[in-house]
């Protein structure tokens, strides 16, 4: 079994130092001790987290999106893309209607979201409000 450092592993997930300690703190990414007490993270965990990441390389969305809890996953085209610091402001055109989202500008980046790119809307609310016009 091949075990990475924590800056290694950080390196080839794409987060931060700290982000990794917190991810082993708190289970989303399992850890082995070595004699001195330092964390190693196993490579198939590396593998595991990255998955997603290749499916989408290639292009195997459908496989994605029947991974994920929630059941609203609307498929549109983006009509504009906002950066403005840390975020960024997508519209999403879904069969006329627009559906607008917030989100990190890296995300925004790493997604490769322009103008003219389909991509889903997944939504998971507790609450559903319904207003007359």
């Amino acid at each position: 079994m091949t075990l990475l450092k924590l800056p290694e592993a950080a390196e080839l997930l794409n987060i931060s130092y700290p982000t990794i300690k917190q991810w082993i703190y708190k289970g989303r990414i399992q850890s082995v001790r070595g004699p001195g007490g330092h964390h190693r993270i196993p490579k198939t965990e590396i593998d595991r987290l990255t998955q997603v990441k290749a499916a989408r390389r290639k292009g195997k969305t459908n496989g994605i999106l029947q991974t994920i809890s929630g059941r609203n996953k609307l498929l549109g085209t983006i009509e504009s893309v906002r950066h403005d610091g840390l975020l960024s402001e997508v519209k999403l055109n879904v069969g006329g209607q627009i559906i607008t989202a917030i989100i990190t500008s890296q995300s925004c980046k790493e997604l490769g979201l322009k103008r003219g790119v389909d991509a889903y809307a997944l939504m998971k609310s507790t609450e559903v409000m319904v207003v007359r016009p």
